[in-house]
């Protein structure tokens, strides 16, 4: 493995980001929306998001409460939402895709298939870190969620527009 494993990435010409988790309900949404404010904030509109699911579980299903709250308690508008499962053919629309775990990598990676090659990573390696973002679903830490889901997206924002 590289030094750096993001010096792979041409990220000038990244354009359009796909945040994935398991069910579309919690991390995946929220990183959406706060990246989506955070490229208006710096003027970069030129870079679209959107956010999918690794399963099948709660497709059609809205942004869970708990993230919901975190979000407004933020400032964060949170973007019209109903979850979806990713696609091979995302891999002809999308750039980079965002996983939220190693398990989000693993079967985005599965279900793109070789046009996911070379395009997924985990968010926090965005910020130089090895780690995954915990499932609020499972742990009920929506601020812990939203901490390190700021962190990536800040972290990623800085790699669009500073390389």
């Amino acid at each position: 493995m590289p030094d750096n494993p993001l010096a792979a990435y041409d990220w000038p010409r990244i354009r359009r980001l796909m945040f994935i988790c398991h069910g579309n309900i919690c991390r995946s949404p929220m990183a959406e929306s706060v990246m989506a404010h955070l490229l208006r904030q710096a003027g970069r509109e030129d870079i679209t998001v959107a956010s999918a699911a690794t399963s099948t579980e709660e497709l059609g299903n809205p942004i869970h409460p708990g993230a919901l709250a975190v979000m407004r308690r933020h400032g964060i508008v949170p973007i019209p939402h109903r979850a979806r499962q990713l696609r091979q053919s995302d891999a002809d629309d999308y750039d980079l895709f965002l996983g939220m775990d190693t398990a989000n990598v693993r079967n985005s990676l599965r279900l793109l298939g070789q046009g996911g090659e070379g395009r997924c990573l985990r968010l926090l390696a965005c910020a130089g870190l090895q780690r995954d973002i915990a499932d609020p679903w499972y742990t009920g830490e929506f601020d812990a969620t939203w901490d390190d889901i700021l962190l990536g997206c800040q972290s990623l924002l800085k790699l669009l527009v500073n390389s």
